[in-house]
């Protein structure tokens, strides 16, 4: 046996990951656990439950792989000083003693996290390696153009390469200061959304406006080729320098200074938010094609904090010249640790690789999970009223018939998923018929902003009934955006035509108007029978009951809450907010019965916990 942990920390979204002969095992995110947004500390609960997932202890692990090389990322931030000097001292004296005391001596900090019973080799991935490795090694793929983007690794921003058999070749690269994922945060930053965690709100955001910026972005921010690749004019920016994203010079390109966070959002901030959107898109399609020029194959891979942007991803496939794309689940740093596990395994230890006719990622499904006796023990403590259901079958029927009738329901069931995304068992799922669904959810579920889309999630067979897809086209993961069929859609009137920004959002559009967003597209999800059986069965139920195989899927939490991982963090959230039904396992929960009433009090401490993202 060789067990290999791989591991993602000390920025932005600390992860572990096991691989045992080439088998992924384990991988989570340290967030889960600690139930604090983008954890960046040593992962030592993720680290924790993969080894205890595997039955091993650190001794017994064979290789530890980090997902970065800390002596080169370090090199970049005295270069970046240096040519900014003394402009950058501010961010640099600020970013110095973090890597002074602990990430220059991360081999010390790893053999600590493991209890120091680990005393063999640690391996040092470069970080587009690591993102590469993520995106092809569990792909279907026997071979594959691989695009990695995000925003800067050690020097590189975005790579392009080739995946074949047991090998990845990184052949061409974009470096920092430019940088596809830099320039979006960038305007994330602007239009008054956290860095890091805002940029899927950017996204959200955009259809409500129009591209008016688009050819001012590409005019004066950056200089776009036709193979894809830019340069930026740091003018306009404040990253390498500061510590904002932006500069005087982008405040009067676009007309007035950021948008102050918690404000109001404007036309301006939608238009913003269309406009780098475009450009993204347009970026990213080129890379495409530049892939497919280089490379001749028929298939793409993508991986990096920027393949999370399904709109684009979903244009690829369309647009694009790949027959087929496969994207890692878990796209972002997180996934790295993956990524570093699997490239050791095949690259370093040169053993076999042999890709079936689905990923093996086994659906993301890798987290913890929690057996009936241990729910019911926790729903005893809490002395919460619940029912218990002697079957699957039994269950189904009953969560079916609530959905139809409006319930909000919070989903726990088997392994949590790893990545970004709720995938089905760790899910809130609501019916998309209802017009009201959406801002029901948004507001009173979620706490969060009112443009915020939600995704679908529709029986594979049914896929292009409902979305402009291919028949029983495959995307589990969510990170695909198609347009809702032409005979879903309804002609709207004049009125529609006459509204502008988050007044689109109070008119169905579809069918199905509680996933259909303002440009009549949707983040699909496809649920199959092999990945997920129990949700399969769910849906099924759903739709012999009431003709829709379509569901509202979004990831049980709150807003700026990380999704739940145990029942406790489930129960909690449920009691905190105005979800109608709990279903944990085989037990249900109405929250019409529960004696635990919560107090203005109680519901404000728990929201205060987390802080706004």
């Amino acid at each position: 046996m060789t067990a290999i942990l791989g591991i993602s920390a000390f920025y932005h979204d600390s992860a572990a990951a096991l691989v045992v002969d080439g088998e992924i095992v384990a991988a989570a995110q340290e967030e889960r656990f600690t139930r604090k947004k983008h954890d960046d500390r040593f992962p030592q609960h993720a680290v924790d439950f993969c080894l205890s997932e595997a039955g091993i202890t650190p001794e017994q692990l064979d290789y530890v792989g980090f997902y970065e090389k800390p002596l080169v990322k370090f090199e970049r931030l005295l270069q970046t000083y240096l040519a900014y000097v003394p402009a950058g001292y501010r961010s640099f004296r600020q970013a110095l003693p973090v890597w002074l005391k602990q990430k220059l001596h991360l081999p010390k900090e790893i053999r600590r996290g493991l209890r120091d019973e680990y005393q063999r080799r640690i391996v040092f991935t470069d970080h587009h390696e690591s993102h590469a490795a993520s995106a092809f090694f569990p792909s279907p793929f026997e071979e594959a153009a691989i695009l990695t983007l995000d925003g800067v690794g050690e020097w590189s921003t975005t790579c392009l390469g080739v995946g074949r058999g047991n090998r990845i070749e990184l052949t061409e690269e974009i470096r920092f200061p430019h940088s596809l994922g830099l320039l979006y945060s960038a305007f994330t930053y602007y239009c008054g959304f956290r860095v890091n965690s805002g940029e899927y709100k950017l996204m959200g955001l955009a259809p409500y406006g129009q591209p008016v910026y688009k050819d001012r972005i590409l005019d004066h921010l950056i200089d776009l080729k036709d193979d894809g690749s830019f340069r930026m004019d740091m003018r306009y920016f404040n990253y390498c320098q500061g510590l904002t994203m932006t500069s005087a010079a982008f405040h009067d390109l676009f007309d007035g200074p950021p948008r102050q966070p918690e404000s109001d959002i404007t036309q301006r901030e939608m238009d913003l938010a269309a406009s780098v959107q475009a450009v993204t898109e347009e970026v990213m399609l080129r890379m495409a094609r530049h892939a497919h020029d280089k490379t001749g194959l028929s298939n793409l891979v993508l991986a990096g904090g920027v393949a999370l942007n399904c709109v684009a991803n979903g244009r690829i496939l369309r647009e694009g010249p790949f027959e087929n794309i496969w994207i890692q689940p878990a796209a972002g740093d997180a996934g790295g640790a993956l990524g570093t596990a699997l490239f050791i395994w095949h690259q370093l230890l040169d053993e076999p690789r042999k890709p079936g006719t689905r990923d093996s990622q086994q659906g993301s499904l890798l987290g913890p999970t929690f057996d009936e006796d241990e729910i019911e023990q926790v729903l005893t403590q809490q002395e919460a009223v619940f029912d218990t259901f002697a079957s699957d079958g039994e269950l189904c029927e009953r969560v079916a018939d609530l959905i139809a009738d409006e319930k909000v329901i919070g989903w726990f069931q088997g392994r949590m998923e790893f990545g970004p995304r709720a995938l089905g068992c760790r899910s809130i799922l609501g019916d998309a018929r209802s017009q009201q669904m959406q801002s029901v959810m948004n507001l009173k579920i979620k706490f969060r902003e009112s443009f915020r889309p939600f995704a679908p999630i529709v029986l594979k067979e049914h896929v292009s009934d409902y979305f402009e897809m291919r028949p029983q086209e495959d995307s589990p993961y969510m990170l695909l955006v198609a347009p809702v069929a032409a005979d879903k859609r309804f002609e709207l009137g004049d009125d529609y035509a006459q509204a502008s920004g988050i007044d689109k959002l109070h008119y169905a559009r579809s069918s199905i108007p509680a996933i259909t967003h303002v440009d009549n597209s949707a983040r699909v999800q496809t649920v199959d029978k092999a990945r997920n059986p129990l949700l399969h069965q769910l849906m099924t139920c759903f739709h012999e009951k009431t003709g829709c195989p379509v569901l509202i899927n979004t990831s049980f939490n709150i807003r700026s809450e990380p999704i739940v991982c145990t029942p406790d963090d489930a129960y909690r959230c449920f009691l905190n907010t105005d979800m109608d039904v709990l279903v944990l396992g085989r037990h249900i929960l109405l929250k019409e019965q529960q004696t635990e009433k919560l107090t203005d009090v109680d519901r404000d401490a728990y929201l205060a916990h987390f802080q706004p993202d």
